[in-house]
C-alpha cells in the first residue's frame, strides 16, 4: 500500500493539546524477568510523554515461555485499588488492557470503562499465538476476553486471538502463515462486526519474507502495512507493538501511521534483541530505541 493511499485514511483518534500530558490506565500483568507487559508499556508510553498509571492484573516471576514460573493473580485487590482512584477524583485519557489473570477481571475493566466514559479503549487481547492458547488461560477467560473485544475502540489481535474472539476453530491457518488478502479482510471485517471500532490484525506471515499488519475501521478502508519477516520469535513483541501503536496515537498520529510506526520499531527491536546473549529466552529489548518514541513528540 503506497503512502499516498494511506493518507486517504487519516483517522486521528486522539488530539493532544500542546503541553498536556495524557494519562493512561495500563491494565496488564507485571513480569519480573523477560521483558513484556507493564515492563514494556510503562517505558514506551512514558517516552511518548504519557503518564502511565499501572493496574497490575497479575504478578509473574518470569514470562511463561520458561519451563517454570510463578504467578500471583491480583483479581481480589483490583476493585479496592480502582475505587480509590475514584475517591481521589483522578481522570484518564486512555484505558489500555492486555494480559488478564482471570475472567472476573473483564468485569473490572468494564467498570473502568463506565468510570471514564470518554477514555480511548484499547484492547490487546493477549491470550494466544501461533495456534496455541497461553497456559494460564481457560475457556471462561478466553470467552470473557472475546466479550471485552466487542467494546474496544482499538483491537489488536493476532490470528490465533482473532479465531478465539470470532469463535472459529483454531486450525493450521491461524498459526500465521498463508493468509491471503481476501481472508485477512474477511477476518478484520468480522471483528468489526463483533463490535470493535477499529481493528489492527497483526503478524500475518507468508512465504515471501514479509510480515503484514492490516488496519481498518467502520469509516476507513483497510490498509496493509508490512515489514521484513525475521525468522525467530521473541516474547514481548506483541506488547511492544501495541504499546508503540498507542504511543503514536497519543501524540496525535493517524491510525495508519501509528500502525506503521509500531511495525517498524518492533522490527528494529527484534534485531537489537538478536544481538543479546540468550536472546530468545530473555524477551524483546527495545531500550536503545526509545529515542524513536520520543521523536514522535517533535
Amino acid at each position: 500500500m503506497s503512502k499516498e493511499n494511506i493518507k486517504k485514511n487519516e483517522i486521528v483518534l486522539y488530539k493532544r493539546e500542546e503541553d498536556y500530558i495524557p494519562r493512561i490506565a495500563a491494565i496488564h500483568d507485571l513480569c519480573g524477568y523477560g521483558k513484556c507487559s507493564l515492563g514494556v508499556a510503562i517505558p514506551v508510553l512514558s517516552a511518548a510523554g504519557c503518564d502511565v498509571c499501572p493496574v497490575p492484573t497479575g504478578l509473574f516471576s518470569n514470562h511463561t515461555a520458561y519451563p517454570t514460573w510463578y504467578m500471583h493473580d491480583t483479581t481480589e485487590i483490583l476493585n479496592d485499588y480502582l475505587n480509590t482512584w475514584k475517591e481521589i477524583d483522578i481522570d484518564v485519557d486512555a484505558i489500555y488492557s492486555g494480559f488478564l489473570g482471570s475472567d472476573e477481571q473483564v468485569e473490572v475493566i468494564k467498570s473502568v470503562y463506565k468510570t471514564y466514559p470518554n477514555a480511548l479503549k484499547v484492547v490487546d487481547p493477549v491470550m494466544a499465538d501461533h495456534g496455541e492458547i497461553y497456559p494460564t488461560y481457560n475457556d471462561d477467560l478466553c470467552q470473557a476476553m472475546a466479550n471485552l473485544a466487542s467494546e474496544a475502540d482499538i483491537l489488536t489481535p493476532n490470528l490465533t486471538e482473532a479465531a478465539i474472539i470470532l469463535g472459529e476453530p483454531i486450525g493450521e491457518k491461524w498459526g500465521g502463515a498463508n493468509i491471503d488478502d481476501d481472508e485477512a479482510h474477511r477476518i478484520l471485517n468480522a471483528l468489526l462486526d463483533h463490535g470493535a471500532q477499529y481493528v489492527v490484525l497483526k503478524g500475518i506471515q507468508r512465504d515471501d519474507g514479509i510480515i503484514r499488519n492490516f488496519v481498518g475501521g467502520k469509516d476507513m478502508d483497510i490498509v496493509e502495512l508490512s515489514n521484513e519477516f525475521l525468522p525467530y520469535m521473541l516474547h514481548g513483541t506483541g506488547d511492544l507493538y501495541a504499546s508503540a501503536l498507542l504511543a503514536a496515537i497519543m501524540v496525535g498520529k493517524n491510525l495508519a501511521d501509528a500502525v506503521e510506526f509500531a511495525g517498524n520499531i518492533t522490527h528494529d527491536a527484534m534485531i537489537v534483541s538478536s544481538k543479546q546473549p540468550n536472546f530468545q529466552d530473555r524477551g524483546v529489548n527495545f531500550e536503545s530505541l526509545l529515542g524513536q518514541v520520543t521523536n514522535l513528540l517533535i
